[in-house]
Parts: structure tokens; C-alpha cells; sequence
């Protein structure tokens, strides 16, 4: 025999009432099962509402009558009419009797605990008189039980204390009497010695269902809810949570306690007791097994069972000398706090006993500290303890599993997520057993805290990095086409998924909770977008509090510099093309980098040297891995390199200057290319990177342009420029000619100096064979000493620019 007990949701309406009706005629057992219900979905909570309206002299007609309503439709809906008279009269006797305890509450002004609870137990009547009735459609046998005449309890109202051996009797002995019937039992409510209603507190319903499977040694308790079982995190903050198959009571009990809101830890403890399995199903997915709560498990290969957490917490630390090898000292608080009914969540100690933190509900948190600051006023007067104070606004999160014991680097992993995604924690405990960690963190963090955990846990799930850009340019647009089409390879083969969150240009800016789009970004960005302001884009992007973020610059603008430091002390990655940030002051290079550092994230800028080239990587794992760099040369500019490949022949030089211009290879002022400094900034950052503190002012840089043309007053005057220098050009290049040369702008970084000059190199040199726009870097090292190792490609455009930014992007993934 069973016991299935209907959740509110499972008997909210007409839909669900079917459904429920449907999972009956489909139990299959030797004896029929026992229904405990719920009161309808929302009821409870209207009922607490009119209660409390009532006390305060308010007006509670209007919503007893939509209560009244609800069922009523119910009925009219599900009943024939011939078969509605006599459940309706039933069901208007309760709101007639109701109505009437509303009316002595509104004018006593006074509501006991004891009314309060009378109350409520409509809410459980009024469904279970319905349902039973409907039920009579398709069970001829169905019948309505009033549960509060067979669960016995004590006097404490509102959370009763269940005299089990009593009850066990009565539910045994109606039981045996009606053994060919199909129990319809109110949950939630019970009655103590004088008869008078009592109720079971939170989760009463369950402890119904629980109760009566311990009195009747069921085979096993189904509670039907609207969710898919126990999932591994609450799915309304954690989107990837999937169902449990199993659990332990351990587990199901520490999950429970911690928040999880599918089944209560003490209705638990009956069927715990009598080794009885605890089903949790989904009335509305009924082809799903459920989860199974019960002894023997089997083993799991997951490293945790879920993760759970209690919005709401207030935290008290009491310290001082006068705790120091005091015995007795925590026996006498926490005695304190019991005997006046303030329930402790959390507790933690220091191993000095200097101090001790203990977490309570928010309600709680005043009464505790006025009982402390009353008890301990000696001490407190004395300075051997220091005035307690209350800190509000905290969440707790709990990891729990039975294979976190005697695994090692189970909270390694936990504080690792915490920490790099800039979660502080407050406290943390740890019982013996194992089977919990529990940290307090601050409220706001608590869903960014709860993804980053369930991320790091089940590596079987993508990762999930959420990504605000800003630039809608080439670059931009390029990387929106690579990170749409390459999405089924992460997935399949990185377990990464990359959601754009934001998106930004000059012009207009759009954020979206729920991830944008990148087949119709665009469309989207001119529809919903903003007036861009980069301060509020900013803002709001830390607003939302992702784990796993990513701020992703593809402009060419000083503006976003600014925010970079903070961006990264927020705890969110930057990766960037601007070379600005890094190429400006060495101050500014280095506080992105600590702050990077400090606070766990990346800082990521492969393109500010060479687009998608490899070469600050490279550099990076040469030098991480013990190698020393003797010497780096580079061509890192395209343009030049386009240039002096192609100044051959009987070519002349403005021409071929003209030439690059017209291919887009250089900007709308070649000088803007041919000056230098776009090189001498990439120069720069590889020496930070190589470990040189320098500034702009340390790079020497060789002009190969005469100071006429660099000073025209216009292009064109630049190009006549050009044109009347033509003999110094054509000079350089027939020198180069007659020793079998070519002409080469080459940066290079030696003994901490780095210089920029025009020069002829043979074909012993690695940039003799440079063909075309590419860019070329030589790392001479002591294990690279004979034979340079080098890397060539092309280092600009907006394909490769885009793909090195998409590859920055991925490395903070795998992080």
C-alpha cells in the first residue's frame, strides 16, 4: 500500500485536479492507496492574509469570496450538476463558519495562535470535501477524512508535537475499518487531547503523508509536487539543475534543511525511522521516476548530490578574552537561545575559542541580541566580551553529499568557485560527518555564488560564460559570426556554451537577463537598445552579478580604459584588442594586471600585439617555464611589412605607400602607420610582458620617412613629399640590392632596451623571406639560442583580430 500525498499546486486547478484524478487509476497495488492533500495552490496563503487583515480592523470580504470562488469553479467545472448540491452546501458551511471566526478576529482585534490555526485548517477542509467528492466520479469508495480526528498532538499551536504512539493507534484502528475504501486525508492539520485544531507547521502535509506510511508500514510515501524530483540546485536560479534519481534520508535531510523547498526535514524523520522510501514526483510529468529517498543507495560518481541555500540569514559573532577556556561558556548561550525559542541555523568557532558566530533567522535576530547583551551584561560591562552586533542581508549556501567524506579537494573546489567569480565568505562550517560545508555569503551574491558552485561541481554540464561586448565594428560583428557558427563545437567537445549578455557602441546599448540572441544582434540592438552610456553599461553588467563573466573590448577607444581596473575588482575577466590601456603609462599596465591577480579573473590581451598570432602566450609559457629571453625582433606592423615586400624592382616608393592605401592597408593617413608608434606601442607592451618596467619615452624609435613628409600639412602634400624624396628611398633600396639584402622595420628588445629601426637583413636573417602584409616575431632564448624560434602570420585584419579575441575568450573558460 501506498501513501501519495497531492502537494497545492497538484490540486490548484481544474488541469492539475485531472491529473491527479489520472495518477490514481493508474496505482497499481493490493490495496488501496491513502491521499493526503494539500490545501489549493495559493489558499494557505490567503487564508494567513484574511487572518492577519482581520486583526488589523482590514477588510478580508473581498478575498474570503475569491477563495470561495476558486473552489466553487472547481466544482461547476468537474462535477455533473446533478452531483454538485451536496458538496456545495458542504463547502459554504465552511466559509459560513469561517467567515464567522474572521468577524470575532476583526472585532477582538486579536488573533491567537490557536484562531490562527483554526484558520487555516479550512484551507486543507475545503480541498479534500472537493476532491473526495470529484473523486466519487471514478472511485465509488471514495470518502473524506479529517485527518485532524486521527493525528493526536500536544497544545503548541501553530508547530504541534505529534503523540505518535496515540496516533499510530487511531490511524491503525480507522484504517482496519475501512480497508476497502479510498482514503481522501487532510494534511497539515491535527488536534490536541481537548479536540481542539492544531496544525504541523511548515511541510504539515508531508509529515501527514509521512505519519500515516510509519502508522501503516506503507511500501512507499509518493509526494506529488511541480517539479522533477530533487534537483542538484534550485532550477530558478541555476537553469542547468537537473533531477536526482536517489538520495539518502542523510542527504535528502541536510538538502531540505539547507533550503530545498521540494519536502521538509522533519516529515522525513517518521518514514526515516521505518525504513520507508520517500518518492518525490511531478504531477505534471508523470513519465518521470521521480526521486528516491531511502537506506541503501547506490554509489554515485557525482562528487556532490546538489547544493542548497537559505536566502534569508542574520549572523551574530560574540567575542572576547572572557571566552578563552571558559567552560561552559557555549553551553551557556545556546541554552539561552533554546529555552526562548530562537533556533540556531549555523554555528561556528574559532580554535582560540576567542569568538564564536552563529547564524539565526532574520525574525530571530534582535530577540537573540537583546537576550545576549542581557545575559552576558557583566561581561559585557566588564570588556571580557565585546558588544555583539547583528549582520544582516546574508545567505547561506550548503554543498551536500555522502562522496564528500574522505574525498580531498572537495572544499578546494567550493572555495576556488567562490573566490574567483569575487565571493566573499563570511563563515563556514563543517560537521564531522562530512556530508555538508555550509558558508554564509552576502544575499547578493547568493545566485552568482550558487551557478559558479554548480558549474565547478558537475563537470558533466557546460560551463557557461556570460560575455558583455562593447564595439559593434568589424571586429564586433566578425566575432558575433565566429562565436555563433563555432557554438555546437564548444558544446560538443568543451562542454562551454558563451551567452552574450550585453551589447554596446557608441550609439545604443542593450542588456538582457536572458542572453542575447547573436542571429538577429543586430535587430535586437536597434530595437531594445538604449541611449550607450558606458558608466551605466558598466554598472549595470556588474548589476546583474554573473559568475564566469567576461567584459570583452573591441573598440579603439580610450574610453573604456577607465573601467578596466574596477571592471577586474569586480571579479569579471576583461579581454581586450585596445592596446591603449597597455601601452599607456607603466603604472596604469601594472594596476590591470594586479588587480587581475587579486581578485582571481583574467586579463587577456593577445590581439594588442599581433591579432590572432600567438605571441603573448608564447611568451608567457617561455617564461613561466623557466626560459630566458635573450632578445625578441619583430615586424609587427602589416602595413610596413606590405610596403618594404613590395618596394622591389623599379617600383618607387610613394607608389607603393599609395598602393597599400587603396587595399585598405593603411589609414586614411599613412603616417598615421609609417610613424611608428602603432608599433612602438606593441614593442612596448611585449617588453612589459617580458618583464621591463618602461615608458613610451624608453623606446627609440628610427623615423624611414624624412622629416618633410612627416611634417606635411596634408596627404596629399605627404604624398608630394614622398615623391621629391624618391632618390633617398631608391638609395636604400639598391644597397640592399647590391649586398643581396632587404629592407626590414624591425623592433627589437634586448638587455631591457628596445629600439625601432630601419635595416638590411640577409638571408640568414628569419625576416628575410617575409612575404606580402604578414607580421613576424624571433625569440632568442637559451633554449632557442641557435635557432630562433619563430612566429609568422598575418597580424591584422578583422577575421584574425576576431578569432585571437574568441581564443581569449575560450582561455577564460577553461580557467
Amino acid at each position: 500500500m501506498n501513501i501519495l500525498k497531492f502537494g497545492g499546486t497538484s490540486v490548484g486547478s481544474v488541469e492539475s485536479i485531472k491529473a491527479l484524478i489520472e495518477i490514481l487509476k493508474q496505482e497499481k497495488g493490493a490495496e488501496n492507496p491513502i491521499v493526503v492533500l494539500s490545501a489549493m495552490g495559493g489558499v494557505t496563503n490567503s487564508l494567513l492574509a484574511m487572518a492577519e487583515a482581520a486583526k488589523d480592523s482590514a477588510d478580508y470580504v473581498e478575498e474570503l469570496k475569491k477563495v470561495e470562488k476558486k473552489h466553487f469553479d472547481v466544482i461547476r467545472a468537474l462535477l455533473p450538476a446533478g452531483a454538485q448540491n451536496p458538496v456545495l452546501t458542504k463547502l459554504k458551511i465552511y466559509f459560513n463558519e469561517l467567515e464567522d471566526i474572521l468577524q470575532s478576529v476583526y472585532n477582538l482585534r486579536e488573533l491567537s495562535l490557536q484562531t490562527k490555526d483554526l484558520i487555516l485548517s479550512y484551507g486543507e477542509r475545503c480541498s479534500n470535501v472537493m476532491i473526495s467528492h470529484i473523486a466519487k466520479q471514478h472511485f465509488a469508495n471514495a470518502i473524506y477524512v479529517d485527518g485532524a480526528e486521527l493525528i493526536k498532538t500536544d497544545s503548541n499551536f501553530g508547530q504541534a508535537k505529534v503523540n505518535t504512539q496515540l496516533t499510530e493507534i487511531l490511524i491503525q484502528d480507522f484504517y482496519q475499518s475501512n480497508t476497502d475504501k479510498l482514503l481522501f486525508v487532510t494534511g497539515f492539520i491535527s488536534s490536541n487531547e481537548e479536540g481542539r485544531v492544531t496544525t504541523l507547521g511548515r511541510g504539515g502535509s508531508d509529515y501527514t503523508a509521512a505519519i500515516w506510511g510509519a502508522a501503516l508500514n506503507a511500501a512507499e510515501i509518493q509526494i506529488w509536487t511541480d517539479v522533477d524530483g530533487m534537483l542538484t540546485a534550485d532550477p530558478r536560479i541555476v537553469k542547468k539543475a537537473f533531477s536526482l534519481p536517489e538520495l539518502s534520508y542523510t542527504e535528502a535531510m541536510e538538502l531540505s534543511y539547507f533550503g530545498a523547498k521540494v519536502i521538509y526535514p522533519p516529515t522525513m524523520t517518521p518514514a526515516f525511522l521505518k525504513r520507508i522510501p520517500i518518492v518525490i514526483k511531478n504531477t505534471f510529468n508523470v513519465d518521470f521516476e521521480g526521486t528516491y529517498i531511502k537506506h541503501g543507495t547506490q554509489v554515485s560518481n557525482l562528487p556532490i548530490k546538489g547544493i542548497s541555500s537559505i536566502d534569508e540569514i542574520s549572523i551574530l559573532n560574540l567575542s572576547g578574552s572572557g571566552m578563552v577556556g571558559k567552560a561552559g561558556f557555549s553551553g551557556r548561550l545556546f541554552s539561552l537561545l533554546s529555552r526562548e525559542q530562537v533556533n540556531v541555523v549555523l554555528i561556528t568557532q574559532s580554535s582560540s575559542e576567542h569568538s564564536i558566530t552563529f547564524a539565526v533567522k532574520p525574525s530571530d535576530a534582535l530577540k537573540a541580541l537583546a537576550l545576549i547583551n542581557k545575559e552576558f551584561e557583566l561581561e559585557l560591562q566588564a570588556r571580557k566580551l565585546e558588544y555583539p552586533e547583528v549582520e544582516n542581508g546574508l545567505s547561506i549556501l550548503a554543498i551536500v553529499g555522502e562522496n564528500m567524506k574522505r574525498t580531498p579537494g572537495i572544499s578546494g573546489r567550493l572555495f576556488s568557485a567562490l573566490g574567483r567569480n569575487g565571493v566573499n565568505i563570511r563563515a563556514i562550517a563543517q560537521g564531522s560527518s562530512e556530508y555538508n560545508i555550509s558558508v554564509i555569503i552576502s544575499h547578493s551574491d547568493l545566485s552568482k555564488a550558487v551557478n559558479a558552485v554548480h558549474d565547478a561541481f558537475y563537470a558533466d554540464l557546460k560551463k557557461t560564460l556570460y560575455v558583455f561586448c562593447l564595439g559593434t565594428g568589424n571586429i564586433g560583428k566578425t566575432l558575433f559570426a565566429q562565436l555563433q557558427h563555432q557554438m555546437p563545437f564548444l558544446a560538443k567537445n568543451n562542454d562551454l556554451q558563451v551567452k552574450v549578455m550585453g551589447l554596446s557602441n557608441t550609439r545604443k546599448m542593450y542588456l538582457n537577463a536572458e542572453g542575447i540572441g547573436l542571429e538577429n544582434w543586430e535587430a535586437d540592438l536597434e530595437a531594445h537598445g538604449e541611449p550607450a552610456e558606458l558608466a551605466d553599461f558598466v554598472k549595470k553588467m556588474k548589476a546583474m552579478n554573473l559568475p564566469n563573466c567576461v567584459f570583452v573590448d573591441n573598440t579603439a577607444s580610450h574610453n573604456p580604459i577607465q573601467f578596466y581596473r574596477d571592471i577586474l575588482q569586480s571579479s569579471i575577466s576583461v579581454v581586450t584588442c585596445n592596446k591603449i590601456g597597455n601601452s599607456a603609462e607603466y603604472e596604469q599596465y601594472a594596476a590591470f594586471k594586479n588587480a587581475a591577480r587579486k581578485h582571481g579573473v583574467d586579463f587577456y590581451y593577445e590581439t594588442n600585439v599581433g591579432a590572432g598570432l600567438p605571441i603573448i602566450r608564447t611568451l608567457k609559457d617561455l617564461m613561466m617555464s623557466g626560459d630566458r629571453i635573450a632578445s625578441i625582433e619583430a615586424i609587427l606592423s602589416g602595413t610596413i611589412s606590405y610596403i618594404f615586400n613590395s618596394f622591389k624592382g623599379d617600383r618607387l616608393f610613394h607608389e607603393v605607400v599609395k598602393e597599400a592605401q587603396d587595399k585598405g592597408y593603411t589609414e586614411p593617413d599613412p603616417r598615421d602607420d609609417l610613424n611608428g608608434k602603432d608599433f612602438m606601442r606593441k614593442m612596448l607592451i611585449l617588453a612589459r610582458d617580458a618583464g621591463y618596467a618602461l615608458e613610451e619615452r624608453d623606446v627609440t624609435i628610427e623615423s624611414m620617412l624624412p622629416e618633410a613628409a612627416l611634417n606635411a600639412a596634408t596627404v596629399a602634400d605627404f604624398y608630394q613629399e614622398l615623391e621629391n624624396n624618391a632618390s633617398f628611398f631608391e638609395k636604400l633600396k639598391q644597397e640592399a640590392a647590391t649586398g643581396n639584402k632587404v629592407l626590414r622595420y624591425i623592433g627589437k628588445l634586448e638587455s631591457g632596451k628596445v629600439a625601432i629601426t630601419l635595416q638590411m637583413v640577409d638571408d640568414n636573417h628569419p625576416f628575410y623571406m617575409l612575404s606580402g602584409s604578414d607580421n613576424i616575431i624571433s625569440f632568442t632564448t637559451d633554449r632557442y639560442k641557435e635557432r630562433p624560434l619563430v612566429i609568422k602570420g598575418p597580424g591584422a585584419g578583422a577575421e584574425v583580430t576576431a578569432a585571437g579575441v574568441f581564443a581569449d575568450i575560450i582561455n577564460v573558460g577553461k580557467r
